[in-house]
């Protein structure tokens, strides 16, 4: 079964744009790859992250910050389909 990428975020701190942003750049990149992408809000203020499966790949409490969507990419990428060329938005 394809793997479904979990998006969670502040509703509070305004960054449903941002989430819906994200879904559709993965749902775009990984059209084949993916189950699909949903979009969570969070109870907690100042979430935000992203699991694929329940594994997280990227914590903004962790990392301070927010995931360049490049960087987002190679991350997905390097679960759901190692092999896959993301072509600009690949590693150097």
């Amino acid at each position: 079964m394809k793997p479904t990428i979990t998006i969670l975020y502040c509703p509070k701190c305004g960054w449903m744009l941002r989430s819906a942003y994200i879904a559709q750049e993965l749902l775009t990149t990984f059209v084949d790859d993916l189950y699909g992408v949903t979009l969570v809000p969070s109870e907690i203020s100042g979430r935000f992250s992203v699991a694929i499966d329940g594994e997280v790949l990227f914590d903004r409490k962790i990392e301070g910050r927010f995931p360049e969507i490049k960087e987002l990419k190679q991350l997905v990428r390097d679960v759901v389909n190692p092999a896959k060329d993301l072509g600009h938005s690949d590693k150097k």
